[in-house]
Formats: C-alpha cells, structure tokens, sequence
C-alpha cells in the first residue's frame, strides 16, 4: 500500500482508504461546520443546520458531476470514455432535494401542502423535479438534453440563495455564473482525470480542459468579488458566521488556484500534471462543502439591517 511517487497514483486499497477517510473528512465539515463557525457571534442556533448543510453539499456534488461530465464528454475526443455518473449524480441530487423539502417540514413543523406553498419549498420541488428529469435524459439516448433541467436546477438554486430586495436580478444573474463555474471546474476535472486513468495518458485532453477552466476560473473570480462585495459588510468579516465560514473558502480557493497553476505549468513543461490535478479535485470538493455552509449561516447583510 505505497505511492509510486511523491504524489503518484495510488494503488487500489490506498485509494479507497483515501476516498474512505476523505467522505468521513466531508461528512464531519458539513455536518459540524455551522456550529463551528457560529461559536461566540450570538447568533441564533439553526436548526439541523448540519444536515441540511451536508444534503446541499449533495446536490451541489450531483450538479457539478452531471454538469461536468456533459462538458467533459467534449472535451474527450476520440477514445475510450469512463462510465458515465450522470443517472445516479442526478437521481443523488433529486434525493438530497427532496430531502431539504422533508426536512423544511419537519422543522417548520408545518404539513407537506403547506410547504409546498412556500417560496423556498417550492423552489426545492422545482430543484428536485429537474433533477429527475435531467437522470432520465442522462440514460436516454440523447443525453445532452439534460442541459435544460440542469439549467432550471441552477436557477431554482440562485432564486432560492437569493431573497433579498435589494437588486436581487444582480445576486441572481451572479450565483447563476457562479454556481454554473463552479460545477464545470470541479466536474469537468474529474471527468479529465478518469479519462486520463482509462486511456494511461491523454495530455491533450488535459490541454483542452485547460484552456476551459481559464475561463472559468475568471467568471469565479469575477462573480465571487462581487458577491462577497455585495453580500458582507466589512465589519461582520469576523464577527458573523458567515463570515468566517466565507474567509476559509476564500483561503481554499487561493490554495486551489496554486494547485491549479502548478498543474498548467507541469504540463506546458512536458511533466506530470495529473498528481496536482487530483489534489486539486480534492479540495475542490472541499470547497463546495464550505459553499453549501454558506448557504446555511444566516446572511449577514441581513443581519446588519
């Protein structure tokens, strides 16, 4: 059970200890990370704030999986492709939002009609519908077509982030870039790095994600500025739990960006760019469990008013 290299491709027990200890790492970070960061704020306790936090990492988890694979599948080019994850990443999604819908009720302590009739319930039956949908399009014979419910599911998503009256088209038409970014670089990558494992090589494949995630990664830059801009009063940096939790994104999205300047320059010189590629994927990951604790803490512009 020993790595070829410093960072080579681990051999088939280490890898499932890795993905092991890795879902265990995911699984406590989303389910303690709210209390952790509203320790000593004063800010009210929110209830099953875990639980909804780790459901929300889900359906982000299937969005940028189905999303990346439809982009990757371009990218690829002629030969052989990996097993396709998009059916059980959209049917993960469309369970993880029914069960923010079940758990709405439950805490509400409010029937499933009447939840339905509220704005953010029906907003997550929208969600899950289209996720639905987007798994029977994936194992059609037409899966590209699973682009429209994919796009519904990122709207419903930013209608559902976004409920403040101040300018909300702009928060919106932001999260929309945002989250769509977001699921290519993380989805796409992983679709890059299975294809890569299948055909034992494959530079140029990753030369084309590449030159994708450049544009990406600006649309995040971009967007991420100015939602942060928009959204966290200077003075509650520290004081809120939303800030706090956006402050640690912000220092993994530095430490990803590295990552992914190291693979780039890896592969323009000839070397190996496949073992910072896969510990970029990895903290990608952790980066939408921390996005889906934002999406949980209370919005401090909210909070300030």
């Amino acid at each position: 059970m020993t790595l070829p290299g410093p960072f080579g491709t681990p051999s088939r027990p280490t890898a499932a200890i890795l993905a092991a200890v890795a879902a265990i790492a995911v699984t406590g970070l989303a389910l303690l990370g709210a209390g952790l960061a509203q320790a000593g704020t004063g800010e009210l306790r929110i209830p099953a704030a875990g639980t909804t936090a780790l459901l929300r990492f889900l359906v982000l988890a299937g969005l940028a999986v189905h999303v990346g694979e439809l982009a990757g599948h371009r990218l690829a080019g002629e030969g052989p492709r990996p097993r396709s994850l998009s059916v059980p990443a959209a049917v993960l999604a469309a369970a993880a939002s029914a069960g923010l819908l079940l758990l709405l009720a439950a805490v509400s302590g409010l029937s499933l009609p009447v939840v339905y009739g509220l704005r953010e319930g029906r907003l997550l039956l929208v969600t899950a519908n289209a996720f639905a949908l987007a798994a029977l399009c994936a194992a059609s014979r037409r899966p590209a077509l699973a682009v429209v419910p994919l796009a519904v599911a990122v709207v419903a998503e930013a209608l559902r982030a976004h409920t403040e009256t101040y300018t909300p088209a702009v928060g919106i038409g932001l999260t929309v870039v945002h989250l769509t970014g977001a699921s290519l670089w993380l989805g796409t990558l992983l679709y890059v790095l299975r294809t890569m494992r299948l055909r034992r090589g494959g530079r140029d494949v990753l030369l084309r994600y590449a030159r994708m995630a450049a544009v990406v990664y600006a649309a995040l830059a971009v967007t991420g500025t100015a939602s942060t801009l928009r959204r966290l009063p200077l003075d509650a940096v520290l004081t809120t739990a939303y800030g706090r939790i956006l402050l640690v994104k912000l220092l993994l999205f530095g430490g990803v960006s590295l990552l992914a300047l190291a693979a780039r320059s890896r592969m323009l010189s000839g070397g190996d760019a496949e073992a910072p590629a896969r510990i970029e994927v990895a903290a990608l990951a952790v980066v939408v469990v921390v996005s889906a604790l934002l999406t949980v803490v209370p919005d401090p512009h909210w909070i300030a008013t």
